[in-house]
């Protein structure tokens, strides 16, 4: 098994933030000849087309799934991992822009800590598409909409890597916390694992659910400031320049018929700590 990492991304009808995620992770990236897999499922905005189109200029192994019963965010993360052959998956956002050696700086943090079992994040920078009336959440800067952009046609992208790199020269800690879908794990202990429950399919609940599983099996995690990305803010599953700010009818009925999975599965509801990381059960 080769030492470095597989990128995985899982995506639902979001091909023009897609195209920015892609474009960053090879521009960007220390490993950025390393191994990138596609999941596109159901896709109808010419997601598939793109991919067939682009493939070979991004390096791209892709797979174009159309179900009746969609796998989801969580399901697209396990069909990715299954075909990882290096020794890291890095999951990230269809709505990521990665910035310089963001891949690096999460692989330093298996180098400080060589025989614990982690799933470590980047620092996010997003724009206050849910109205937070707070900037900033462990782990999440949260910025006006017009600081950098908040769409796929508006964003400066160049502007913001100025920002990040003074974050990162003047920034060094690490937080106790977990973010869904997007991270860096080694290939055996995501095996060990499980993955993702195909119960919380398509999405929502599932990330805690994985996390909760993590915890009671000696993981820890680790989130750097010395990674940074940014998060155009959940666009592939609330979507909400098609719902008027809204979240999307999927993104609500995943969340109410999976709250009642999750207290079918764990028999209580969860409990955070001061960061909003899941840490046991009520």
């Amino acid at each position: 098994m080769e030492r470095h990492i597989t990128f995985c991304i899982s995506t639902y009808n979001n091909l023009e933030y897609l195209k920015i995620a892609i474009d960053s992770v090879r521009k960007n990236s220390y490993y950025n000849e390393a191994p990138f897999i596609i999941h596109a499922e159901n896709c109808s905005d010419g997601t598939d087309e793109w991919l067939h189109e682009n493939s070979r200029k991004y390096n791209l192994e892709y797979y174009i799934d159309k179900n009746d019963i969609p796998l989801g965010i969580g399901g697209g993360m396990n069909f990715c991992a299954d075909k990882v052959k290096t020794e890291f998956i890095m999951f990230l956002h269809s709505d990521f822009y990665v910035t310089k050696n963001w891949d690096k700086a999460l692989m330093d943090v298996f180098d400080l800590y060589p025989r614990k079992k982690l799933w470590v994040n980047s620092h996010r920078v997003e724009p206050n598409m849910f109205n937070n009336p707070s900037n900033y959440r462990p782990g999440t800067v949260i910025v006006p909409i017009e600081s950098f952009g908040a769409y796929y046609n508006d964003f400066d992208s160049q502007l913001f890597d100025d920002w990040a790199k003074d974050f990162i020269n003047t920034n060094t800690f690490e937080i106790p916390k977990g973010e869904g879908v997007s991270g860096l794990i080694r290939k055996v202990d995501w095996d060990e694992i499980g993955g993702n429950d195909p119960r919380f399919a398509p999405t929502s609940w599932d990330d805690m659910d994985l996390f909760l599983r993590m915890l009671k099996n000696g993981f820890e995690f680790i989130l750097t400031s010395k990674s940074l990305v940014w998060h155009f803010g959940a666009r592939g599953s609330h979507r909400l320049e098609e719902n008027d700010g809204k979240s999307s009818i999927r993104q609500q009925q995943a969340e109410y018929e999976n709250r009642h999975k999750w207290i079918g599965k764990w028999k209580s509801l969860p409990t955070f700590d001061e960061y909003g990381m899941i840490k046991g059960l009520q």
